[in-house]
C-alpha cells in the first residue's frame, strides 16, 4: 500500500520512514515536507534512491499541493507527523503553529475525504494534557484526561486533535491518534535538550538548564515511538486515542547531568536560566491501552537510549554542525542570549 508520511524530513517522521521501509519493504512510501528550518532533507539521503521512495516538498497547509499529490498517489494512508513544535518558538509566534498545526490537519483531511483513505493518523503530544504536579508521582495521563494546555504550541495540537475527532464523528473519516511523551534519539534537531545539551558539552559550551531543572519529562526513544505508531495505523482501532509513553521518567536537571557523565564533561558547564512562561512541570503517561489493545510495550531504557543517542551525535557530526552553523544558531542567540549574561 500507499503512505504519506507528512513532516518526514523532520526527526521522527524520518525516522517512521526508515522503520516502515525497513519492516514494510513492499509498501510506497511519500515523504511530502516543507523543508521549515527542522526539516532536513539530508536527513533522509540513504533512502532517496529506494524505488518505494518518494520525496514531495510542499507545505501541508496549501490545498492545491495536497490535492495534486493525492491525485498522483491515490495513498492508502496519512501519518501527519508535519507540525511546528517547539514551544519557545510558539511563544515567540503563536500565528504559524495555528496555521500548520490546525489549517493544515484540516487540509489533510479534506484530501483525505475527497480521494478516500483508509486511515488518517494524526501524531500529538502528551503536552494537550497540560501537567501533572511533581509530588503526585502516582498521577498518569490517560486517554481519559482532561486536556489541559499550556503553550500556544500544545493548544495548536489539541485543537488538531479535536478536530481530528471532529471529522471521525461528523464525516465518518477513519482517523486515529497517538500522544506521545518526549522522543529521542537519532537526528533530533539541535534545538531540542539532548542534542542541544551533547553538542555545547562537546563544544565546551555553558548548557542552558531552565529554572532549577526540576521538570520531570518521560523519554521515548524514537523507534519505539515509530513501533507504536505503525501497529495503530495498521491494526489500531478507529476513532481511537492512543498514549504512547516511555516509563522513563527523569528530571531535565538529570538528563543533563547524565549526558555530562557519558561525555566526559564537568557539571561546572551548567548554567541555570530564567524559566520560560508556563513552563510544564511533569509529564507521564500511562500506556495501558496500547499495550492491551495492540500489544505495544517499549523496548528501550533509558540509559541505554541514551548512550546510543550519544553515540549517534558523536559518529554523526557533520549532520548537526551544519545545522548549529546557520539559522538555529542566529535562533539560539537571540532567545538564551540575555539569559546567559
Amino acid at each position: 500500500m500507499t503512505i504519506i508520511v507528512t513532516g518526514g524530513a523532520g526527526f521522527i517522521g524520518s525516522n517512521f520512514i526508515f522503520y516502515e521501509l525497513k519492516n514494510h519493504p513492499d509498501d510506497r512510501i511519500v515523504c511530502l515536507d516543507k523543508l521549515t528550518y527542522a526539516g532536513n532533507l539530508e536527513t533522509l539521503e540513504s533512502v532517496m534512491d529506494n524505488k518505494n521512495f518518494r520525496f514531495v516538498k510542499g507545505d501541508i497547509a496549501d490545498a492545491d499541493a495536497v490535492n495534486k499529490l493525492f491525485e498522483e498517489e491515490k495513498p492508502d494512508i496519512i501519518v501527519n507527523f508535519a507540525a511546528e513544535s517547539h514551544v519557545d518558538r510558539s511563544i515567540e509566534d503563536p500565528g504559524i503553529f495555528l496555521k500548520t498545526n490546525i489549517l493544515g490537519t484540516q487540509v489533510l483531511m479534506d484530501a483525505c475525504r475527497k480521494y478516500g483513505i483508509k486511515r488518517y493518523h494524526q501524531v500529538s503530544t502528551d503536552e494537550v494534557y497540560g501537567d501533572l504536579p511533581l509530588d503526585r508521582p502516582d498521577l498518569f495521563f490517560t486517554e481519559e484526561t482532561p486536556i489541559h494546555t499550556s503553550s500556544p504550541y500544545s493548544s495548536s495540537k489539541a485543537g488538531a486533535d479535536l478536530l481530528v475527532l471532529a471529522y471521525y464523528r461528523t464525516f465518518g473519516l477513519p482517523v486515529s491518534i497517538t500522544r506521545c511523551s518526549n522522543n529521542y534519539g537519532p537526528y533530533h534537531f539541535p534545538e531540542k535538550l539532548i542534542p542541544l545539551m551533547i553538542s555545547r558539552a562537546l563544544a565546551d559550551e555553558s548548557l542552558p538548564v531552565y529554572g532549577k531543572g526540576e521538570n520531570i519529562r518521560d523519554w521515548l526513544y524514537v523507534e519505539d515511538h515509530c513501533a507504536a505508531i505503525d501497529l495503530v495505523i495498521r491494526n489500531g482501532r478507529e476513532g481511537e486515542v492512543y498514549n504512547v509513553g516511555g516509563h522513563n521518567e527523569m528530571s531535565n536537571l538529570d538528563v543533563v547531568k547524565t549526558i555530562l557523565k557519558k561525555l566526559g564533561k564537568p557539571e561546572s558547564l551548567i548554567t541555570f536560566v530564567t524559566d520560560r512562561p508556563g513552563h510544564d512541570m511533569r509529564y507521564a503517561i500511562d500506556p495501558t491501552k496500547i499495550h492491551n489493545e495492540l500489544g505495544w510495550l517499549p523496548q528501550t531504557k533509558f540509559e541505554d537510549g541514551i548512550e546510543l543517542t550519544i553515540d549517534w551525535y558523536l559518529n554523526n557530526k557533520e549532520w548537526w554542525k551544519k545545522i548549529i552553523s546557520g539559522e538555529y544558531r542566529n535562533y539560539f542567540s537571540k532567545y538564551y542570549g540575555e539569559r546567559l549574561n
